[in-house]
């Protein structure tokens, strides 16, 4: 796990060092904290385990509740009564567990959890995955997508630009995926809009979007509606796909690409752990904060919050043995999942900070771990599988692949397992192929039987057989799902997902009580995903709240944003301008109805949310004056509109859209102005709405960014 092995003496007098010079305390140092603020952290997932970490380092004395076992949704789940002859019992996991190349606060977290061989801590435990899987039905040849850039996206990684993207995005999308062209531009064109658009647009219009009516996915091929519609948004975050948040989906295909295209990342874009979650992640961390000071209380559950005089007294806690009784703290960090946080949010806490009564509505979801144990290794992919056409969303990995260091059969179970193929059950609302019932109207039997079968319709269509029934020794379901097959089925772990317009019911880490913050992947945050990372963003921003409520003088854990194109960076400037004025961004045109009068899609949907304090959405629908005025969407009113001129001719397979007549790009150079914009745009920037509406100074306006200058000439109804 890594070519330099120093000693565990010397690694641990190293990363002593290392946070000395940050004026952290050290591991050393921890039996002189009991006289600092204590902190009641509620809950030992991700999010709680960092807030732990991060709290303990500045010298606070933390004790942590969990009413089951540290690690939450990301633990493993050892089968019980597996082991035998000294062998460990097999290893169960929960849920989704990649650690993309993109996330930067948890490997950060990762570095500093010591581990024996490991110059880098946990992080070295970090395995590459080389490829994806998308796995077809019906005898279709299943697509090896490698994380690697080929010679159709080589010109991407240079500096980007509107047209390298959108023609290189394109190829990349056609040639990956093997879509037609037209629809591969079309999604390249859609996202070319997601990437120029600016924050504003993002939380005030995509977010109250849906995934598939922003990439126009009506009318589409069935492989563009499954990979990359409703494959997303059912896989990676559980999201119905009908209802799935633009931006959240948005977020994470931004962050994506940037991560293939080599920037700001921290790895490869799929990395998994090298062994058993536990072994790799969860039981090191633990070791780490108890060395740190941190007191477990492992079987403890928080049944409620009592509130005096605007703060929370104490926890009303209950115990292994079921007695009941209050903790107190200086302060308190809820950590819970929100499906369990909101039990315990009463009325009172919701009275004294009504975001809480709004976080209570999140949404959750059923995302719950299989694991498949064979006799002989299975290697489909070395990376995650995705089965396209799956009616449940399955994915998969074989762990095999993955563990170095472990010898499956001499390391678990009775000697005859070598094989641990870990599957996802993404979609638990859907019938299967097997029953003809959704998952959660089955049995545990039946559902390893059905979704074994809807594996092997992907794996087995095409004369090999990948999956033999012989090879199967047993199978394992987590354990926090019950009551299946009966009339009440239930899910300890749910997992929250990100419906249109979700964005504003989830919270702040900071809280209106004093005392109380959070901590978990429903609270806002910048990859605005449920994920590992989101929940360990979210515990470094309860840390630093703490902080500043302590009036501590600590350094405060750092919270990295994520990557942003500084090619695009005047494009946002401006598209802010265009929020601001309730039209569309700049590229947010349809390309077969550019320049003709069509509407389509491009500005604030009628009757939705429009810039705050700006002006209210153009009459007449999407379209506006983008699409020469057109659209007859809701709210226009009035005469019935013209009927539509005739359609443009079709374009060539693979051109770029025709973009309307009224704007053009303008690749002059701008000597002695690179990287400024005029002053002329600047002084328009900041005039109100009202203003800008009426002025005769928007006829034009010009932004330069290094030698390249692009002029945007305004529709004539502007003038």
């Amino acid at each position: 796990m890594g070519a330099h092995k120093p000693s565990r003496r010397a690694f641990l007098v190293g990363a002593a060092a290392g946070m000395a010079g940050l004026g952290l305390p050290t591991a050393a140092s921890a039996a002189g904290r009991a006289s600092g603020p204590t902190v009641a952290v509620l809950g030992a997932g991700i999010a709680g385990l960092t807030a732990a970490h991060e709290l303990a380092e500045r010298g606070f004395s933390v004790t942590v509740y969990e009413r089951r076992a540290l690690g939450g949704k990301a633990r493993s789940i050892p089968v019980p009564g597996t082991g035998q002859a000294g062998r460990r019992d097999l290893p169960g996991e929960h849920g989704f567990r990649i650690f993309f190349g993109f996330y930067r606060d948890l490997p950060d977290t990762l570095r500093r959890i010591p581990f024996p061989g490991n110059a880098n801590g946990v992080h070295d435990n970090l395995v590459d995955a080389s490829e994806m899987l998308l796995a077809h039905p019906g005898g279709r040849a299943d697509l090896h997508v490698p994380w690697t850039l080929g010679g159709a996206a080589a010109g991407l990684l240079g500096q980007l630009s509107p047209n390298v993207l959108l023609d290189q995005l394109r190829a990349l999308v056609e040639s990956t995926f093997h879509l037609p062209p037209n629809e591969a531009l079309v999604f390249a064109q859609r996202m070319l809009v997601y990437l120029t658009s600016c924050e504003q647009r993002r939380l005030g219009q995509w977010e109250h979007t849906a995934w598939p009516d922003f990439l126009r996915a009506a009318g589409k091929s069935h492989d563009y509606q499954r990979i990359l519609v409703s494959g997303p948004t059912r896989v990676l975050s559980s999201t119905k796909t009908a209802d799935a948040s633009a931006h959240t989906v948005g977020v994470v295909f931004e962050s994506l690409l940037f991560n293939v295209l080599g920037r700001g990342n921290d790895g490869a874009p799929d990395r998994v752990l090298g062994a058993p979650t536990n072994e790799a992640l969860i039981d090191p961390w633990e070791r780490h904060l108890r060395d740190l000071g941190v007191d477990f209380r492992i079987g403890w559950s928080v049944d409620d919050l009592v509130l005096d005089d605007g703060r929370i007294s104490a926890a009303q806690v209950r115990d292994p043995r079921g007695r009941s009784q209050r903790v107190g703290a200086d302060f308190f960090v809820c950590a819970l999942p929100v499906e369990h946080a909101r039990k315990v949010w009463n009325e009172n806490l919701r009275a004294a900070d009504p975001q809480l009564r709004a976080a209570a509505t999140l949404d959750t979801e059923w995302m719950v771990g299989l694991q498949f144990y064979l006799d002989r290794r299975t290697p489909i992919a070395h990376g995650h599988a995705f089965y396209v056409d799956s009616p449940w969303a399955l994915t998969s990995i074989s762990q095999a692949d993955f563990w170095p260091g472990r010898d499956i059969p001499a390391d678990y179970g009775d000697g005859r397992v070598a094989e641990c193929l870990s599957v996802i059950i993404s979609d638990w609302d859907t019938p299967g192929i097997l029953f003809g019932k959704p998952a959660k109207e089955l049995t545990a039997e039946q559902i390893a039987q059905e979704a074994w079968a809807q594996l092997k319709q992907h794996l087995n269509d095409s004369g090999q057989t990948v999956l033999d029934d012989g090879s199967l020794r047993s199978w394992f379901l987590d354990p926090g799902v019950t009551g299946l097959g009966g009339p009440q089925p239930r899910n300890a772990d749910e997992l929250v997902v990100h419906p249109v317009g979700s964005w504003q019911r989830r919270p702040t880490a900071r809280t209106a009580i004093p005392n109380f913050f959070l901590a978990g992947d429903y609270v806002a945050v910048p990859i605005n995903a449920a994920s590992m990372e989101g929940a360990n963003t979210a515990g470094r921003m309860a840390a630093n709240a703490l902080l500043d409520a302590a009036g501590s003088d600590a350094p405060r854990a750092v919270v990295h944003d994520l990557y942003r194109a500084p090619e695009f960076e005047l494009l946002k400037t401006e598209d802010e301008l265009q929020y601001r004025l309730g039209l569309p961004n700049l590229f947010d045109v349809d390309p077969a109805a550019a320049g003709s009068g069509g509407g389509g899609g491009g500005g604030t949907p009628p009757g939705g949310p429009h810039p705050p304090g700006g002006p209210p959405p153009p009459p007449g629908g999407g379209g506006g004056v983008f699409c020469g005025g057109g659209g007859g969407g809701a709210g226009g009113g009035g005469a019935p509109p013209p009927p539509p001129p005739p359609p443009p001719p079709p374009p060539r397979p693979g051109a770029c859209p025709p973009f309307p007549r009224w704007w053009r790009w303008d690749w002059r150079g701008a000597a002695g102005r690179s990287g400024q914009r005029s002053a002329r745009f600047s002084r328009a920037s900041r005039m109100s709405p009202e203003r800008l509406r009426s002025t005769r100074r928007l006829r034009s306006t010009s932004v330069t960014f290094g030698a390249i200058r692009r002029c945007v000439v305004w529709p004539r109804r502007l003038r």
